[in-house]
C-alpha cells in the first residue's frame, strides 16, 4: 500500500483523511481563537487580500473548499449578493458546523456540505471561484485536489490558494523554535491539544514551497499561474486562471 507524510510521519494513504480529521476534530471549537493568537491577527490581512483579489462581482459563483470557520464564504458572500451563489464545504464535519453556525448566527444562509476536494460533486464549468485556506496542505493527493478545483472552473475562472509556504531565509531559524517551541505550548494552553499544533507546524515544512505548487498547478491545467507573498512567506496566494 503507498504512504504519504502525515506531518513528518508516513502513514498509509487511505489513513490520513482520517488522521488529519482527528486534528480538526480536537481543534474545531478554539480554532478562530488560536488562528488569532498563532498569527498575532495576521491570518485576517491574508484572507482581506484573498478577497479582494478573487474580485468577485454580483451574481458569480464561489465555492470555499476547507472552508471550515467560513470566514471567506462570509466575505465572498456579500461580494456576489443575492444573484449569486456561494458553497461552504469542508471534509470535516466539526469544523463544517462550526462554521455554518458562525454564517447562521450572522444571518447569512449559504449551501453547506461535507465534501473531498479531491472527488467534488459539481459540475464542470460551473464556478467563476475557487477558493481553499490552509487546507491543500492537509490533502493526500494535491494534484488531483487541483485538477478537480480546475474542471469546476469555469474558462476564465479563477482558483485561489492560501496557504503557509516557505520563509525567507532571514526569517527561517526564529519560525522554526515559533513553530515547534511556542505554537504546541499555546496549543496546549488554549486548545488543550498540543499534539495537534505539533502536526499543523510539521504539515507546513512538507507542504510544496512557492515555485513547486505553481508547477503543480500549471501542471494540471491552468494557464497563468502567479504567487504573493505574505509576511516574508509565511503565507502565499497562489492564483491561477482556467484557459
Amino acid at each position: 500500500m503507498s504512504t504519504t507524510h502525515f506531518g513528518f510521519k508516513s502513514v498509509d494513504e487511505s489513513e490520513k483523511a482520517s488522521h488529519v480529521r482527528g486534528v480538526f476534530d480536537s481543534v474545531a471549537p478554539k480554532y478562530d481563537l488560536m488562528n488569532d493568537l498563532m498569527s498575532a491577527g495576521l491570518h485576517r490581512a491574508w484572507k482581506a487580500y484573498t478577497v479582494l483579489v478573487a474580485n468577485l462581482k454580483e451574481g458569480d459563483k464561489a465555492l470555499d473548499i476547507a472552508g471550515g470557520t467560513g470566514d471567506l464564504a462570509m466575505a465572498f458572500s456579500k461580494k456576489v449578493g443575492k444573484s449569486g451563489q456561494v458553497v461552504h464545504t469542508d471534509i470535516n464535519q466539526a469544523m463544517l458546523s462550526t462554521g455554518r453556525n458562525r454564517l447562521l448566527d450572522a444571518g447569512i444562509v449559504l449551501p453547506t456540505l461535507v465534501c473531498d476536494a479531491e472527488k467534488l460533486p459539481f459540475p464542470d464549468n460551473y464556478f467563476n471561484v475557487v477558493s481553499v485556506a490552509f487546507g491543500l496542505r492537509n490533502m493526500t493527493h494535491k494534484d488531483v485536489a487541483l485538477a478537480e478545483m480546475q474542471r469546476v472552473l469555469k474558462p476564465g475562472g479563477k482558483l485561489l490558494v492560501l496557504e503557509f509556504s516557505k520563509v525567507a531565509p532571514p526569517l527561517e531559524k526564529v519560525y522554526d523554535w515559533y513553530s515547534f517551541k511556542v505554537l504546541p505550548r499555546l496549543g496546549k494552553m488554549i486548545a488543550g491539544d498540543d499534539a495537534s499544533y505539533r502536526y499543523l507546524a510539521e504539515s507546513i515544512r512538507m507542504h510544496p514551497g512557492q515555485q513547486e505548487l505553481k508547477t503543480m498547478m500549471h501542471k494540471v491545467g491552468f494557464g497563468h499561474v502567479d504567487y504573493h507573498n505574505s509576511t516574508g512567506g509565511i503565507a502565499a496566494l497562489h492564483v491561477g486562471i482556467k484557459c
